[in-house]
C-alpha cells in the first residue's frame, strides 16, 4: 500500500494505491511509489468519505481516492530547487520551529522567483492570482455597467505622459521615444472625441528608482476616464462606488482565497463604509497639526504623514479606506485644474488604504492656454505633447 497526495489549484485530496480488494497489482504500487514530488498525472479513483472520528489530517479535502488506474503524465526531476511544502509556510510556522529548536527551510524572494514556476503552485499563491483575476473582472463589469467602454491605448509614445524624469527611454527608428508612464492623455483625447466614458487595462511603465513595496518598474493600471458635467465629485462617486464593489464582491466570492492568503500572510480583514469617507486636505493637514504633525500646507504628504493620517482617520472614523481631495496645485502633476475659488488648491484626490495611496485622480485642464501655461510651470515640452494639447483646440 501507498498514500499519495494529489493536488490541483492549491487544493489537496489524499489518494491511496493498494493491492487489497479491488486494488491494482504489485508492480503498480511500486511504480506509484517510485513518482517523483511534483509530477504530473492523472487518476482514475473511487471517491469514498472517511469516518467523521478519523478525519485526514494534512489535506485540504476531507475525501479520500482509491485509485484504480494512474498515469504519469510528467515526470519531475529527483530532486527540486524548492519544494512546495517550504515555499508554502508562514514566518509564524518558521519561527514557532526555531523556539523549540527545529530549523525549517525558508524560501527566500530570489529563489522563489527564480523557481516562479514551483513557487506559484503555494495555495497562497493560487488565492493571490485568482483575486487578482477577479478584481480585473469586477472593475470591467461595473464599469461596463455604468456605461463606460474599455478602449485600447497606445505603450509607445514621443513623450512624456505624466512628466518628470522616471521614463523609460528607447530609440524608435532614430526618433527618441518613452514607454507609456500613463494612458492619461489617450483617455483624455478619447472624452475629446466624444467617447463620454471610458477606460484602459494594460501595462504601465515607470523608471521608478525608490526601492519600496510601493514602487514598481511595470504594473498593470486600471485607469479610467469620464466626461464631468458640473463637478469633479461626479469621478469621485463612481470611485466611491467601484472600490467598494470590488470589496463587497472579493469578500463574497473569494473567501477560500483570501483564507489561502491568510493562512501564510497574516492580514486582518479591511475596514471599510458603505459610504466612503471624503476629507479635503486642509481638513487631513489640521488633523495631522492637532496630532502635532507639521506639514507643509501647500507641499504633497509624505509617506509618513500619510501613514500617520491612515491611524488618526481609522481612531476617528472607524474606517481604513477613504478619500483625501482638493490637494494643493503644487502638488500635482501639470494637466491639474485649478479651484476656481482658490488657484493654489486643484480639483484632484487621492485614494488610501490604511494609510497609503493606491490611486489618484481629478479633473484635467481642457483649455489649451492654460494647459500650456502649466507645462511651462512645471518644465514638461510643450512640443513633445502638441498632439495631446492640440486636441482640445
Amino acid at each position: 500500500m501507498v498514500f499519495v497526495v494529489v493536488r490541483g489549484k492549491g487544493f489537496t485530496i489524499q489518494c491511496v494505491v493498494t493491492t487489497e480488494g479491488e486494488g491494482v497489482s504489485r508492480q503498480m504500487v511500486k511504480f506509484v511509489a517510485g513518482l517523483n514530488r511534483e509530477s504530473i498525472v492523472d487518476a482514475i479513483p473511487v471517491v469514498s468519505v472517511p469516518d467523521p472520528k478519523n478525519p485526514i489530517k494534512g489535506t485540504t479535502q476531507q475525501v479520500e481516492l482509491h485509485v484504480r488506474k494512474l498515469y504519469c503524465v510528467s515526470k519531475a526531476m529527483p530532486t527540486l530547487p524548492i519544494n512546495v511544502e517550504d515555499a508554502s509556510r508562514s514566518d509564524a510556522e518558521i519561527e514557532a520551529a526555531l523556539q523549540r529548536g527545529v530549523q525549517l527551510p525558508r524560501v527566500n524572494q530570489d529563489t522563489r522567483l527564480n523557481f516562479r514556476v514551483i513557487d506559484i503552485r503555494t495555495r497562497a499563491n493560487q488565492g493571490i492570482f485568482r483575486i487578482q483575476s477577479q478584481v480585473g473582472t469586477i472593475f470591467r463589469q461595473f464599469l461596463l455597467s455604468e456605461d463606460f467602454d474599455e478602449i485600447p491605448t497606445p505603450k509607445l509614445t514621443p513623450g512624456s505622459s505624466e512628466g518628470g524624469s522616471a521614463v523609460f527611454k528607447l530609440d524608435y527608428k532614430g526618433q527618441p521615444a518613452c514607454l507609456a508612464q500613463s494612458p492619461q492623455l489617450y483617455k483624455q483625447m478619447a472624452i475629446c472625441g466624444e467617447k463620454d466614458r471610458v477606460f484602459v487595462i494594460g501595462p504601465v511603465f515607470r523608471a521608478e528608482d525608490s526601492y519600496t513595496h510601493r514602487h514598481l518598474c511595470e504594473f498593470t493600471g486600471l485607469d479610467v476616464e469620464m466626461e464631468i458635467k458640473k463637478h469633479y465629485s461626479e469621478v469621485m462617486d463612481i470611485v466611491d462606488r467601484l472600490f467598494v464593489t470590488i470589496f463587497d464582491v472579493l469578500n463574497g466570492r473569494c473567501q477560500k482565497e483570501l483564507e489561502a492568503i491568510g493562512s501564510q500572510y497574516p492580514f486582518k480583514p479591511l475596514k471599510y463604509k458603505p459610504k466612503t469617507l471624503r476629507l479635503t486636505f486642509e481638513e487631513g493637514v489640521q488633523m495631522l497639526k492637532d496630532a502635532g504633525v507639521e506639514v507643509d500646507p501647500l507641499g504633497d504628504l509624505s509617506t509618513e504623514a500619510e501613514r500617520k493620517l491612515g491611524q488618526l482617520v481609522l481612531g476617528k472614523y472607524d474606517t481604513e479606506f477613504y478619500i483625501l481631495h482638493r490637494y494643493p496645485l503644487a502638488a500635482r502633476p501639470f494637466y491639474t485644474m485649478p479651484c476656481y475659488d482658490n488657484a493654489l488648491y486643484s480639483n484632484s484626490f487621492d485614494v488610501f488604504i490604511r494609510g497609503e495611496e493606491i490611486i489618484s485622480g481629478g479633473q484635467r485642464i481642457h483649455e489649451p492656454e492654460l494647459l500650456i501655461e502649466r507645462c511651462q510651470a512645471c518644465g514638461v515640452d510643450v512640443n513633445t505633447i502638441s498632439y495631446y494639447i492640440d486636441s482640445f483646440k
